[in-house]
């Protein structure tokens, strides 16, 4: 049977970081997301931290950008965005595409990176999104990740507002469209574990269909 494909769109406080793993084990693929890193480092042939450092300065960028609507001069909080420091993301981009192509061959679950735009024509792979109202978010945040609500909160606006931009500004759509997606889910309503056995459930019957 070919091997089962996902990729998850989690936004803060979904709990993407807990059933994206919780899926791969039940599926028996690899999980994707911090190793991901590792594997461009090792592409580009540069040390682990930069390819860390790059990838979290690019999100704070992309941040300023408001989404990719600003025009390359505006000035967001009184400070210039440097373009340049955006085409100079180039190489990482495209060596995160290969890395998720390559290991999607083998069955994987992927975590982020847009991986439902870079593997949407794969005939075996499910694309899930796992979002939920702002305020079930936070208080998941809170239980998952033994913050304050202020904190929670504070980070919610940040990541949602900066992986929005990253594929809006490298793959120019709205992470939040329905139809990039086979599955979506109110992680913040359903127990995660219910979660995790909608997806593998979907993810088994998807790649049967595919093979």
């Amino acid at each position: 049977m070919t091997q089962p494909v996902v990729t998850i769109s989690a936004s803060y406080g979904a709990g993407g970081s807990q059933i994206g793993p919780q899926v791969a084990e039940h599926l028996g693929v690899e999980f994707l997301d911090r190793a991901i890193p590792v594997a461009v480092a090792e592409r580009l042939t540069v040390p682990l931290e930069e390819a860390m450092a790059e990838e979290q300065a690019h999100d704070r960028l992309l941040d300023r950008l408001l989404a990719g609507a600003a025009p390359a001069a505006q000035i967001i909080a009184a400070a210039p965005v440097p373009m340049e420091a955006l085409r100079g993301h180039e190489p990482f981009l495209e060596a995160t595409r290969e890395v998720l192509h390559e290991r999607a061959a083998q069955g994987a679950v992927i975590l982020g990176r847009a991986g439902a735009v870079v593997l949407r024509a794969l005939p075996n792979a499910l694309h899930v999104r796992l979002d939920g109202p702002e305020d079930r978010r936070i208080a998941q945040a809170m239980r998952l990740r033994a913050v304050d609500a202020r904190t929670a909160r504070r980070e919610l606006h940040a990541s949602d507002r900066a992986r929005e931009a990253y594929v809006r500004r490298w793959h120019g759509v709205d992470p939040r469209e329905a139809t990039l997606y086979h599955l979506q889910l109110d992680s913040t309503a359903l127990d995660l574990d219910v979660c995790t056995q909608l997806v593998v459930s979907a993810a088994r019957a998807r790649a049967a269909g595919a093979g």
